[in-house]
């Protein structure tokens, strides 16, 4: 089938990552995949919660979408007075993606808290989310190792997220939102630089789906996240 912005189905959209975005944040990144855009910044404090067993630190995430993000106003969550349900589940997945980035004993008793605020969503926004979000927490990483509280960073892995689907019975990578809104299938597939799988999302939206085909959704995703990958190394490695 013929994309309508032109790309093979295979094709990631065009991505620009911007680190240092903003001033005050230990790390912080602006991520551009096409139309979507996603400020991800990394606060780190010298606290954990209850749950964390001593001598470790934790990373979590926050995600919101401003309310002219999308084609209509959405509201604040604070104007509902609790997180969304889909907030809320894709913060958690932001999280647990990052968590498998770093050694959290190495981390010691800190937190590193990553905001991420969709800007403008064109569809991928928790995958874009994810791979800034790792930049984000790399360079906060690096700050605490330029500031002499560590010896040596503590990320452990690479991680990026992308998703594919199936719109007209077509498996294609990097839904934009004129794709997303009418697949058949969606997939979210968080991968690290060794090609293993940290999370998969796949559901079925207008069709169940084979086996075959998932397979088929996640090498699109591993194509996709090996190039997001890879320009992540480029970013980290110039700083």
């Amino acid at each position: 089938m013929k994309r309508a912005d032109g790309r093979k189905f295979n094709e990631l959209r065009p991505v620009k990552i911007t680190p240092h975005f903003v001033k005050f944040a230990e790390g912080s990144v602006l991520i551009e995949c096409g139309d979507t855009m996603v400020l991800c910044c990394a606060s780190v404090e010298d606290r954990v919660p209850p749950h964390v067993k001593p001598g470790c630190g934790w990373v979590t995430a926050e995600y919101s979408m401003l309310p002219r993000a999308n084609r209509q106003r959405s509201r604040r969550d604070v104007d509902k007075l609790k997180l969304s349900g889909r907030s809320a589940e894709i913060q958690r997945l932001i999280g647990r993606s990052l968590r498998a980035a770093i050694d959290l004993e190495l981390l010691g008793e800190r937190t590193i808290t990553i905001d991420c605020d969709v800007i403008q969503g064109d569809g991928g926004t928790r995958t874009a989310s994810v791979t800034g979000g790792f930049i984000a927490m790399a360079l906060a990483c690096q700050y605490l190792v330029d500031e002499g509280w560590l010896g040596r960073s503590p990320i452990k892995h690479y991680v990026s997220g992308i998703s594919a689907g199936i719109v007209d019975d077509t498996a294609l990578l990097d839904l934009q939102y004129s794709e997303d809104s009418r697949a058949q299938v969606d997939l979210n597939c968080v991968m690290n630089e060794l090609g293993e799988i940290i999370e998969l999302q796949g559901t079925g939206e207008g069709r169940a789906f084979t086996p075959r085909e998932q397979q088929e959704l996640v090498e699109l995703c591993t194509k996709g996240n090996r190039e997001l990958i890879r320009m992540q190394k480029e970013i980290l490695g110039a700083i």
